[in-house]
């Protein structure tokens, strides 16, 4: 219970890419092997002044995502620690052939970065907008697969990916974020994070739906539902110990991401409940659609990614017990 932070009703101060910048500042000057490669978004992704403090680190591969995983595949064989970044439905659809066989197949150590998942692409619109990434993502042979749900989770995840060999898919939400974490909170590869017990219902989640579930906890308890809330800020590895465990202890299980309910995290779970331990499940997601161009708030509304919708989800699941 100690890992969430005061108020995540409210976004922080600080935007994640930010974050993501200064981060991978520290960690090359720490470590010269440490590079960043962007598709012409160097202003989105916020790594000039890393462009700025490591000119020969930096790679800014123009308009072709496919090229940009292949050089970083080609750094990767030399000995470097390459972090690509481009908007998520480039880095999944458009390049996937090249993480695939120059990444994944052939063992190389790439970290990819996709900015604006699902909603938060916003007035870029469905073409833009990926609902989809981590299906395609997490059904490539070992890949890690991670989104950080605030400013410190982004910190200690990019950190984690630099010392973890292998490729890793981090989906990265550039603006602000609700406050869940204390600063120094520890994250450990196929581990959700424990932020609320409760005994009635699990909410698992990932991204900014994390703080859309700790709102609806709140909301359930006023009607005497106690909602345990999971982080599940790496949805593979997935953490199938926490979710037998919510499954045998709260006997329903709720999902809620930014994403497609088909082959996310929703399918993840469902997998486990299938395989190893059933309990009734409710997926808040995208109902199979594409997406389409308006502001964030409106696209919650819209694509039934409220706190409001888990909290009838997870009544849902408590009556299917």
């Amino acid at each position: 219970m100690g890992v969430i932070v005061a108020d995540f009703h409210k976004h922080g101060d600080t935007e994640l890419r930010k974050v993501y910048c200064s981060t991978l500042m520290e960690l090359a000057a720490e470590d010269e092997r440490v590079c960043v490669l962007d598709a012409d978004l160097m202003n989105a992704s916020a790594t000039k002044p890393f462009a700025a403090a490591f000119p020969e680190n930096t790679f800014d591969c123009g308009v072709q995502e496919a090229n940009m995983l292949g050089v970083a595949a080609g750094l990767s064989a030399t000995g470097q620690i390459p972090f690509t970044h481009t908007f998520a439905p480039f880095a999944a659809r458009r390049a996937c052939d090249q993480i695939f066989v120059s990444c994944a197949y052939a063992k190389q150590n790439v970290k990819i970065v996709g900015s604006d998942p699902g909603i938060t692409t916003a007035l870029n619109g469905g073409t833009h907008m990926p609902f989809e990434d981590i299906a395609i993502m997490r059904s490539i042979p070992e890949i890690t697969v991670v989104e950080p749900a605030d400013a410190v989770a982004v910190r200690e995840i990019v950190r984690m990916a630099k010392e973890e060999y292998g490729v890793w898919y981090i989906r990265l939400h550039r603006k602000t974020a609700p406050a869940i974490y204390e600063a120094g909170t520890t994250f450990e590869v196929g581990k959700a994070n424990l932020l609320r017990d409760g005994k009635d219902v699990t909410i698992i989640a990932m991204g900014f739906c994390v703080a859309e579930a700790l709102k609806a906890a709140e909301l359930l308890e006023k009607e005497g539902i106690q909602a345990r809330v999971l982080d599940m800020f790496c949805v593979k590895p997935l953490d199938e110990t926490a979710v037998i465990r919510a499954a045998q202890e709260t006997g329903a299980v709720v999902t809620a991401e930014n994403h497609n309910v088909i082959n996310g995290l929703g399918s993840a779970v469902a997998d486990v409940l299938a395989s190893a331990c059933w309990a009734p499940l409710e997926k808040v997601g995208v109902q199979d659609e594409f997406g389409e161009v308006g502001p964030v708030d409106y696209l919650q509304e819209r694509f039934g990614l409220t706190a409001q919708a888990i909290c009838e989800k997870a009544k849902k699941a408590i009556a299917r017990k």
